[in-house]
């Protein structure tokens, strides 16, 4: 898998905080609206970084470009899993502040790109007012759905309809690592608008996906507690009656399966807070 060059490789996660909603009813037990908080992937060659998956607003993408700045690595190529905005609405702006960076998708992915932009003003810039970039459609298809870094193979596998139509993983076999978009939660509420029930059963095939990849890390696109993925606990995507579901509620520890121990973890989470206002923007 590693090509006759590769260097050392890691991955790190900026965990985006959850952020309140410009809308005037609150929840039914009296609290603000908010979006749920968001992973983005940074993947650490000796020299060179990719991102999977950018933030929604400003303040976000100004928090992964200074621990860019601060790992002092090169950001050589975005990612993007799927179409929803709070996975890849800073991706220009972030490309265009460092330059010479590349944004990649799927074929299906970046069209549905296109259709989000379109229709951002009537939902997205209602919420978050004033605080989402310009989102140009950037993105190109990578040949043979493949990126590298630093000679390490990064693989985008199509998900099919998960939450929404379509999906792609993101897979780096020398980590033994999947970075799963929204096809994974974890303890965050689920999109499910446009996923009925058939649209389910075709979730429940991508989790089925993942299971036959058998990474030791698996990261969740959404994620409050932690961004720890472990099978053998509630409140996470986890194996239940030999496929995985989706769920938010906890219930028994499920055993391992017989001859493994699952390595299910996290590398370093960064949480990062929004820039006070007036702050200088990142770089």
């Amino acid at each position: 898998m590693t090509g006759p060059h590769a260097t050392a490789l890691r991955f790190e996660l900026v965990v985006a905080p959850s952020i309140p909603l410009a809308l005037p009813d609150p929840l039914p037990d009296g609290g603000a609206r908010t979006w749920a908080p968001i992973t983005s992937t940074l993947l650490l060659g000796e020299h060179d970084a990719v991102l999977i998956d950018p933030p929604l607003t400003l303040e976000q993408a100004d928090a992964v470009g200074h621990r860019l700045e601060s790992l002092e690595r090169r950001l050589t190529c975005i990612v993007v899993t799927h179409a929803h905005g709070d996975h890849w609405f800073t991706a220009a702006t972030i490309a265009e502040r460092l330059g010479g960076v590349e944004v990649v998708a799927r074929a299906g992915v970046i069209e549905a790109m296109h259709r989000a932009n379109d229709s951002r003003a009537g939902f997205w810039d209602r919420i978050l007012p004033g605080r989402i970039p310009a989102s140009p459609v950037i993105a190109v298809e990578a040949p043979d759905d493949e990126v590298e870094l630093e000679g390490h193979r990064i693989r985008l596998l199509g998900a099919g309809r998960t939450n929404t139509d379509p999906t792609a993983v993101v897979h780096v076999p020398d980590l033994d690592l999947v970075v799963a978009g929204d096809v994974v939660y974890d303890d965050a509420h689920l999109f499910l608008v446009e996923s009925d029930k058939h649209g389910r059963d075709a979730w429940r095939g991508a989790l089925n996906m993942l299971e036959a990849l058998d990474p030791a890390h698996l990261v969740a696109g959404h994620a409050t507690r932690s961004v720890d993925i472990d099978p053998r606990r509630g409140g996470c995507s986890r194996r239940r009656g030999g496929t995985w579901t989706t769920s938010t509620s906890s219930s028994a520890p499920i055993p391992p399966r017989p001859g493994r121990t699952p390595r299910w973890s996290s590398a370093t989470r960064v949480e990062r807070t929004p820039a006070p206002s007036g702050a200088a923007r990142w770089p």
